[in-house]
């Protein structure tokens, strides 16, 4: 069956209007190597049929490794209710909640993620979601311009260079001066980012624990900061925070970070869950929108948008953000994994992270020539050096069937000989044993 409707005039017309001869020319620009050989498709097949093959090729995506790969984004377990209740078709077939009577349920999962935003940084005010963590560091940057009328930030280079990257794109085409700051024996070096703090800087970014997964107690540096009117914004990995210090104790701005490992999936890179919170002073300057409670006129509850300063809704020039649509149905995940989990869950399941990871390091220390970097403590990410190219050992280790980990030349120059292992709950003790015992046949080798 034909389901194109255009007869060949109609082409002709069409292809005239825009000044080319034929179809063929549409697509001179793409390489004839990178082109489509051929439209012939099969004969159409039977339900059973597509069935099986679906199934088949969908098979193919699970190789079986043993994944030690983080670098913020991690393979944490989801309970199964997270995906029942969020796959009831009240949710995913909803979309923006614009009209408060008829959007009830939609509004307040919002506000309850919101709520379980705020009591995990400890910070006063979260929005109803970013697009990813790198979103969210970009969106509290520009957020640090508008609230201190200046355009200079301090970049520790702990941060993940994907958010980094991220944070570089999108600002190209804006006065903004950028300084970024090195590690330290894994950490924040305090006297580098006090030497560029002066009274031109917005904000200093900072992570926690950072790309290298070395914890830091970032106290010191907002305090300093404050004392120069400058603000700190920290990116936050949510599930360490069952055990570290929180950003609101720290004294920190703008807390932000990528909600994936809140009951997300890793689904080849997305879709993911950008948060932010900040002080109740800033609330008026956050991007996105916010979902606030209150009583309608015969005194009962109900949730509404509040601040919502998009372009959609404003002038274009008075907006806080144009890509700041929230991920509700990925924020909805985030709340009822946080539910399920709860306060105390959330600490034992941080403290089984840390012990896992703190087991690995043990292990792989006993291996000859393995250098497990302590500088600093970790949570569930450590750093370690081998006597080998990280890219050609994690080549072998994956015939072996681990995802060793990620190789960090490939974003720091003379770093190619040092690994970035991640250990999460789900890893058992065997497969602990079995990492490390794999890693030491390939080094032997």
């Amino acid at each position: 069956m034909n389901f194109v409707p255009h007869t060949q005039a109609d082409i002709q017309e069409m292809l005239k209007a825009i000044g080319v001869s034929s179809v063929e020319d549409l697509f001179k620009d793409i390489s004839p190597g990178l082109r489509a050989k051929s439209f012939n498709l099969p004969q159409g097949l039977s339900e059973l049929e597509v069935v099986e093959y679906c199934r088949n090729l969908s098979s193919l995506n699970s190789s079986g490794l043993k994944n030690f790969l983080g670098a913020g984004f991690y393979q944490h377990f989801i309970p199964a209710a997270v995906d029942e209740l969020a796959g009831r078709s009240e949710f995913y077939t909803a979309y923006t909640p614009y009209q408060p009577e008829s959007s009830q349920g939609w509004l307040q999962s919002i506000y309850e993620y919101q709520t379980a935003i705020c009591e995990l940084t400890g910070l006063d005010v979260a929005n109803a979601s970013l697009y990813d963590g790198g979103t969210a560091i970009f969106e509290a940057a520009m957020m640090a311009l508008r609230i201190t009328g200046r355009n200079k930030i301090i970049l520790d280079s702990g941060v993940n260079f994907i958010y980094r990257s991220m944070l570089y794109s999108y600002t190209a085409n804006l006065n903004i001066e950028f300084v970024e700051t090195q590690v330290v024996h894994g950490q924040s070096c305090r006297e580098e980012v006090y030497k560029y703090l002066d009274d031109k800087t917005a904000a200093i970014i900072l992570q926690n624990p950072n790309f290298f997964g070395a914890v830091d107690d970032h106290t010191d540096i907002v305090e300093k900061a404050h004392s120069f009117g400058c603000l700190v914004i920290e990116s936050v990995y949510p599930i360490s925070l069952g055990m570290l210090k929180t950003p609101a104790e720290m004294g920190v701005d703008i807390a932000v970070g990528e909600g994936q490992s809140l009951g997300l999936p890793l689904s080849f890179g997305g879709p993911y869950l950008g948060f932010m919170c900040v002080k109740k002073d800033f609330v008026r300057k956050m991007p996105g929108r916010i979902v606030g409670a209150t009583l309608d006129k015969e005194g009962k509850r109900g949730f509404v948008l509040t601040l919502q300063a998009r372009e959609q809704h404003i002038r274009r020039e008075k907006a806080t953000s144009n890509i700041c649509s929230n991920q509700a149905l990925c924020a909805l995940r985030a709340v009822i994994y946080l539910s399920l989990i709860g306060k105390e869950g959330l600490k034992e399941l941080a403290e089984l992270n840390y012990q896992k990871s703190e087991f690995a390091k043990e292990l792989l220390a006993k291996i000859p020539k393995v250098e497990v970097k302590r500088s600093s403590p970790t949570f569930n990410e450590f750093t370690i050096v081998l006597p080998k190219r990280v890219d050609h050992v994690i080549k072998k280790m994956t015939a072996k069937g681990f995802i060793a980990g990620f190789p960090l030349g490939k974003y720091y120059k003379g770093m190619d000989n040092y690994l970035l292992v991640t250990v999460t709950e789900i890893k058992s003790k065997d497969n602990i044993v079995d990492f490390a015992k794999a890693l030491e046949e390939v080094l032997v080798a």
